[in-house]
């Protein structure tokens, strides 16, 4: 058995009411995701551990699904919009200005510092503010659309997020 660290106490009391064999594999991933903003390794092998199962079922189960982090989130994620309203809009132009001016190759990757993260979006409903993007702040725990982008507007919002700006200082044009 390995050994205790803070960070195994702190996740085995979080999942410590659930029980091998009744089904609690992903709610046992979404009570970490939630209280850390991510699953470490440590923490699949403490839910393999409490569940009896293989690490390599947690891990299995937990990269299965898209929502779930393996390293801790970005200050600041971008969440590009994917609805058709942006396609037709350079939704992609302005994914791809943003991307080169972070310095990352598509979307999912943060900037090598951490600051910034880029993820796939949904539409929201925002249509007319197409193309947007959403910024969220990690530790405000808060979300903005910024929209009606253009490519040199997403630029300008790239560059002041990589450089320190947060949520609420991008993106008035």
């Amino acid at each position: 058995m390995p050994l205790e660290t803070e960070a195994r106490a702190q996740v085995r009391a979080l999942i410590g009411d659930l029980k091998p064999n009744d089904g609690d594999l992903l709610q046992a991933l979404h009570r970490i995701q939630h209280e850390f903003g991510w699953i470490s390794r440590e923490a699949m092998e403490v839910v393999a551990e409490q569940l009896a199962l293989y690490p390599s079922e947690v891990y299995g189960a937990a990269t299965f699904y898209s929502e779930f982090r393996f390293q801790p989130p970005p200050a600041v994620t971008v969440r590009w919009c994917s609805g058709p309203a942006c396609h037709l809009r350079n939704g992609r132009g302005i994914r791809d200005a943003m991307l080169a001016t972070l310095g990352l190759q598509e979307l999912g990757d943060q900037t090598e510092d951490g600051r910034v993260g880029t993820w796939l979006g949904q539409c929201n409903g925002t249509c007319e503010l197409a193309p947007q993007v959403w910024i969220e702040e990690s530790a405000h725990h808060s979300s903005r659309v910024v929209g009606r982008l253009t490519a040199a507007k997403a630029v300008r919002m790239a560059r002041a997020l990589r450089d320190g700006a947060g949520a609420d200082e991008v993106g008035h044009d």
